[in-house]
């Protein structure tokens, strides 16, 4: 029995042509008919690094009966020099979240996985409480079950409360040991009630793990990492898959 939560995140790795530049995390959401890959902007492109991939390809499972069968999937970020992602923009500025829509026709016949979709969006924010229990689901430093193509868990909890903007920025705080390349991984708490509309995914999508946080420069021999993380308030996905 696989847990679903583990079918809905991607390995993702980035590539100039041929050449390979790095690894992150991301996830699928539905809406509607369409489906989206999910992960954070700065994998698609991030200018400070100067990191400007042309593709991303993500692993898929193509045999419902054997998850060791696995297939790489390409996905081109250009089309005609223009940018094919979708991404996060409001009055704070830009949001480190961007989906890219994913050609359903173009994937294997039985390719496994699972998508959120908005009914595991939270609907109210007093639902969730500072200090409470979440699981981010990635690849961690590309470090991944490689035989069954599995993400990993790594726990946290609310550290700020949760609807309330930290620093009026679009994203809350979790505390967790995260790493390169959990970047885009789904920030996830186990649903309260017992919705039919999450019977076969019965998780709340709270936000996308972003970055690291820390405070100045840290002294290497006094201080030790502040544990601390943002992550995007993953309702801005009804905002990126509109229309």
């Amino acid at each position: 029995m696989i847990e679903t939560i583990l079918l809905t995140a991607a390995h993702v790795r980035t590539f100039v042509q041929q050449r390979p530049l790095t690894n992150a995390s991301g996830f699928f959401f539905q809406r509607e008919e369409r489906l989206f890959l999910v992960t954070s902007r700065h994998v698609m492109i991030d200018e400070a690094s100067r990191h400007f991939p042309d593709r991303i390809e993500i692993e898929l499972h193509v045999d419902p009966d054997n998850m060791a069968e696995s297939t790489g999937f390409s996905i081109p970020l250009y089309r005609d020099g223009k940018s094919v992602w979708r991404q996060g923009l409001d009055a704070a500025g830009e949001i480190d979240v961007a989906v890219i829509e994913i050609e359903r026709a173009a994937l294997p016949a039985r390719t496994v996985y699972r998508a959120f979709t908005p009914h595991h969006l939270p609907a109210r924010f007093d639902q969730v409480e500072v200090g409470t229990s979440l699981l981010v689901v990635g690849f961690p430093l590309g470090f991944h079950d490689t035989l069954h193509h599995m993400p990993v868990v790594r726990q946290a909890v609310i550290a700020s409360s949760f609807g309330l903007r930290f620093k009026g920025e679009g994203y809350f705080l979790t505390d967790a040991r995260t790493h390169r390349g959990t970047s885009g991984a789904p920030v996830v708490m186990r649903a309260p009630d017992q919705d039919p509309a999450r019977s076969d995914l019965p998780w709340l999508l709270l936000g996308i793990h972003s970055a690291r946080l820390e405070v100045g420069t840290p002294d290497q021999d006094l201080d030790e990492a502040l544990g601390l993380n943002s992550a995007w308030y993953a309702d801005i996905l009804l905002t990126l898959t509109q229309g």
